[in-house]
């Protein structure tokens, strides 16, 4: 039985939904042995859990023991979406690094060392660090105002808006062990929101950040020109691929006609049908049962079935030239060496020829002697 679960916590409408979605495609399309439910966890033992084919993850951000249930049943062959390894290592301001490599624009952004020194440490814990730190270069590549939020969070949590340094310092006094980012403001005409599903699937929303989170998708927008919609949507499958994701929204806000993109780690991103609107809400649940439907499809027992993204998967793969120049040199020393000892047997065997013809002509000679020795006394007896 493949079995599709879902891991879910407060949230109400999109996991049931998602539930019976899928398992209505099931029966419609005839699959035998494949259901879907929520997850349930009884006990987790190491390297052993193979009971679900797919698990989508809404949950493990807030719940540790989650994301440690997760990880074990990755390494055993579920295919968890999002790859919990991966959304361990992931933060945002790695991110908009990653963004600058791959070609989609972000804003200017700094990271900032934290208001309090972290537990455990001293003063000689950062000795490393350059000081006065050099918050005027910071300040006049970013600009006023500008936003200050966490480099790995999520939710708008934390994020502040700052008119100038001493607005900065003030609130940055607040965020005590949280590791900050200072991000350029981009004063945008138009903001999006994308859904991205399989790294290439993408539903654009437009957004309005600015208005309480119930009224935020807008759902009568005004008419919004084909070249940035095209653009935005190349950009999401970009990122997408690149962090590898395969359940992920993207944020961007355009200015002059650019889309800068604004936040783009959401693994477990709003579904709720009360915020979303309905018809984003029928987008989300149709197309993530069939993505859960065909992973299920695709899953392989006993094997890795986690997607990872190009700028992991890069790594790996520009090692392989080097490895195939080195295979490639140990099997022509290995037929040159072959051909040394072809021709080494080949020598040999003409010199044991020689030898023999060597050893050979001698003989000849003396039978030669004796036949002329036997015809000479022939000649003299005949004369006689």
């Amino acid at each position: 039985m493949k079995k599709i679960g879902i891991l879910f916590g407060m949230e109400n409408t999109f996991p049931q939904a998602f539930i019976d979605r899928v398992n209505e495609k099931i029966a419609a399309e005839g699959i035998k042995d494949m259901m879907a439910e929520a997850v349930l966890i009884d006990t987790v033992e190491q390297g052993k859990s193979d009971e679900y084919a797919v698990i989508i993850d809404r949950i493990s951000q807030d719940v540790p023991f989650y994301r440690a249930f997760l990880k074990n049943a990755a390494i055993t062959g579920t295919a968890v979406i999002n790859n919990p390894f991966w959304w361990s290592a992931d933060e945002k301001f790695f991110n908009n690094a990653l963004a600058e490599k791959v070609g989609v624009p972000v804003p200017k952004t700094f990271i900032l060392p934290t208001s309090q020194r972290p537990p455990d440490t001293s003063e000689t814990s950062f000795r490393n660090m350059k000081f006065p730190f050099n918050w005027e270069k910071m300040f006049d590549t970013v600009g006023f105002p500008a936003y200050m939020k966490p480099h790995d969070g999520g939710g708008w949590k934390s994020v502040y808006r700052v008119e100038n340094p001493e607005d900065l310092w003030q609130k940055h006094g607040e965020t005590e062990h949280l590791v900050m980012m200072l991000q350029e403001e981009i004063n945008f005409k138009e903001y999006f929101r994308c859904y991205v599903l399989g790294t290439d699937n993408v539903h654009i929303m437009q957004y309005e950040p600015r208005n309480p989170h119930h009224l935020r998708y807008v759902l009568d927008g005004e008419p919004v020109d084909q070249k940035i919609l095209d653009l935005v949507h190349e950009y999401c499958i970009r990122l997408n691929k690149a962090l590898g994701y395969d359940f992920n929204t993207v944020e961007f806000a355009v200015k002059d006609g650019v889309p800068y993109a604004i936040d783009f780690c959401n693994p477990a991103p709003d579904a709720d049908i009360n915020s979303v609107g309905a018809e984003n809400f029928e987008w989300i649940v149709e197309n993530a049962a069939n993505m859960a439907i065909e992973k299920a499809k695709q899953y392989k027992k006993g094997q890795m079935n986690l997607t990872w993204g190009s700028f992991v998967k890069d790594q790996i793969i520009a090692e392989k030239p080097a490895e195939e120049k080195i295979t490639v040199k140990k099997a022509v020393k290995k037929v040159a060496a072959k051909k040394a000892i072809v021709k080494k047997a080949s020598v040999k065997k003409v010199a044991e020829k020689k030898e023999v013809v060597k050893s050979v002509s001698p003989k000849k000679e003396v039978v030669k002697k004796a036949t002329v020795k036997k015809s000479v006394a022939k000649t003299k007896s005949v004369k006689k």
